[in-house]
């Protein structure tokens, strides 16, 4: 099978924050059918759809609620039905309520882990069976170098992107002789994004950055590309901070 993305169907979450609409573009650059799913934030979602469109491809955009445990199943029904069945998954929907770990309530923690979590498996779940049929199949969790270090945004922040790490590690395995890869991209501190952490009064970063700069989402889809093309890479979480966490 071709790892070309040219006429696959890509669900994308999150598609309105800065990450998902360079990923989207850049999707719909090498081929791809896009369902674009959001929270907020529609009129950027139907911008980067547009975009899409005029390239010649079949886009929909769906406002969804990943803390909804319905949302899922609705979601790749819609995609199914309006696109055909989801080849390329890519969670990215996020939520930052930054928080010390002494003030975070359960219903934040909740929240959390509902849309960083549980609505990734629960995607994952409902797309696999196709994609293990067909013989063909990308998912990639967009994570955080968070789930690493510990992060700057919370507790809750971190432990439900580690949870993605664990839940990669697992699936991976299991349907790679199938000719589907799971994959997890943990960026850092990239810039022009709706949660870019910086302090206010300075304009400087939680941490120092050795690269000098923030990223760009650019370079973030750029890199989600090259792991949804490679069908040998899987079960491997790739770190994109600019030089912040030394990996071996």
């Amino acid at each position: 099978m071709t790892d070309d993305l040219k006429g696959r169907v890509a669900l994308l979450t999150g598609a309105s924050g800065g990450i998902g609409k360079a990923i989207a573009r850049r999707l719909a650059d090498e081929g791809a059918d896009l369902c674009l799913a959001y929270g907020r934030h529609a009129e950027d979602a139907e911008s980067v759809a547009e975009y899409a469109r005029e390239l010649g491809r079949r886009v929909t955009t769906v406002a969804a609620d990943m803390s909804d445990p319905q949302a899922p199943e609705v979601l790749v029904a819609h995609a199914n039905d309006v696109l055909g069945q989801v080849d390329l998954l890519i969670a990215n929907a996020c939520t930052a309520d930054v928080k010390g770990w002494q003030k975070i309530d359960l219903a934040s923690w909740n929240a959390t882990l509902a849309i960083h979590l549980t609505a990734p498996f629960l995607l994952a779940q409902q797309v696999l069976p196709g994609m293990i049929e067909r013989k063909f199949g990308r998912i990639l969790f967009i994570s955080s170098v968070a789930a690493i270090t510990g992060g700057v945004v919370g507790a809750h922040y971190a432990a439900s992107k580690a949870g993605l790490h664990g839940l990669m590690h697992h699936l991976a395995p299991r349907v790679a002789a199938d000719g589907v890869t799971v994959n997890s991209l943990a960026p850092a501190l990239i810039g022009d994004t709706k949660m870019f952490p910086v302090d206010p009064a300075t304009g400087n970063t939680p941490v120092p950055i050795p690269v000098g700069r923030a990223g760009r989402p650019a370079e973030v889809a750029d890199m989600a590309i090259a792991m949804l093309r490679n069908g040998y890479l899987t079960n491997k979480v790739i770190t994109l901070d600019g030089g912040i966490v030394p990996r071996d």
